[in-house]
């Protein structure tokens, strides 16, 4: 089957009643025959039969071994570094949410390092390699400035150097429509759901696939322990979200190339513009080689770099909603450095290449030429 009917087909229908929707089993406990015999579920935060359908169909589209659904994306990720022990290092890509890098600051405390690099010189990320070195750090796209990283070179050169070292590659801007990182050598993929995957900004959901039975008993036992589980309702609204993920990824990839295309013309107001998809983008190639969309995210930045004329700009949209997050059917507009990366601090943010005046855009499934019209009015308002 193609991967549009595979998604589909793998979410059966309930085999007591034949219902065609994934019933959900809003249950904290089950019934035993005896002390320790069940049917597979003794209680909610372990097991539930909801949850279990959505991390099968997550293991199918990341063509993993196993899956784990969270209650959010940073809950995965914490749950990830619940793996490391003090003294142990992290080399991340420097362009990193701005929620991970919160959460890599707590374990810094803890003895925890994190060495920050840019990931799209996969030379660099190698030679940054140490003794102490436990886990490569990855997102591409990256938010919010798109860098591609070759996770495939990146994946065969840190084994090479030590084969201990896991590769986590955050797949939440492209999602498993766009590219399965553990087909490309990496170890563990992690989703904030919220976005692509759910679809419909309606849930907070994270997702984590493994490539095998050792590291997700081992993140089975941290997510039982702790208990950062995907209620039996939300696992339902992003079962019932992914049905459409092709569909929509592959309209807010083209309103994204539109988009694009229209902001590249705008010389004399933007300063940067990235989109992965354009040519001229430094890591083209890489995406062209690794990604079967460009994806549904523009960012661009202003000749008037402050974050008084980027206000201005996020302000002044009809159709583009000033919101956090992203993925969702409607159009967002992100400000990074006074929203998402607010907790980052400058120098950080601007080595990074945030600038004040970045503005990040999220594409729905609107028409393109509506969307168009709307950024071009804001950019008039300068």
């Amino acid at each position: 089957m193609k991967k549009e009917t595979k998604l589909i087909q793998n979410i059966l229908s309930d085999p007591l009643t034949g219902a065609i929707s994934t019933p959900i089993y809003q249950t904290s406990t089950y019934v035993q025959e005896a002390p320790g015999v069940h049917k597979g579920f003794d209680y909610t935060r372990t097991n539930n039969p909801t949850r279990k359908i959505l991390e099968n169909l997550i293991t199918n589209l990341e063509y993993g071994c196993a899956s784990l659904a969270f209650s959010s994306g940073l809950a995965s990720i914490d749950a990830i570094l619940k793996l490391l022990k003090c003294g142990d290092e992290i080399v991340a890509v420097d362009d990193i949410y701005g929620g991970t890098f919160r959460v890599l600051n707590l374990y810094k405390k803890l003895g925890i390092h994190t060495k920050f690099v840019d990931t799209t010189n996969a030379e660099k990320t190698i030679s940054a390699i140490s003794d102490k070195t436990k886990l490569i750090w990855l997102e591409s796209p990256t938010n919010p400035t798109l860098k591609i990283s070759d996770i495939e070179y990146i994946s065969k050169k840190s084994k090479n150097k030590n084969s201990t070292i896991l590769v986590v590659v955050d797949n939440t801007f492209a999602s498993p429509a766009i590219q399965n990182p553990l087909k490309l050598g990496s170890d563990i993929v992690v989703h904030s759901a919220t976005k692509y995957l759910a679809g419909h900004s309606d849930v907070l959901a994270g997702l984590i696939t493994v490539k095998n039975t050792d590291l997700y008993e081992k993140l089975k036992y941290i997510q039982n322990t702790t208990g950062g589980v995907l209620s039996p309702i939300d696992c339902w609204l992003t079962i019932r979200g992914s049905q459409t993920l092709y569909l929509r990824i592959k309209k807010q990839s083209q309103n994204a190339f539109k988009i694009a295309s229209f902001l590249k013309k705008q010389n004399n107001k933007l300063d940067q513009l990235y989109y992965p998809g354009l040519s001229h983008h430094k890591n083209h190639f890489i995406a062209v080689k690794q990604q079967r969309y460009f994806g549904g995210i523009v960012s661009f930045s202003l000749k008037m770099d402050t974050i008084e004329s980027a206000k201005k700009i996020v302000t002044s949209t009809k159709l583009f909603k000033l919101a956090e997050s992203l993925g969702g059917t409607k159009s967002l507009i992100c400000h990074p450095a006074t929203m998402t990366h607010k907790s980052t601090p400058l120098e950080i943010r601007k080595n990074a290449g945030i600038q004040d005046s970045l503005i990040r855009l999220s594409m729905g499934i609107e028409n393109a030429d509506d969307l168009i019209e709307d950024i071009d009015q804001a950019l008039k308002s300068l």
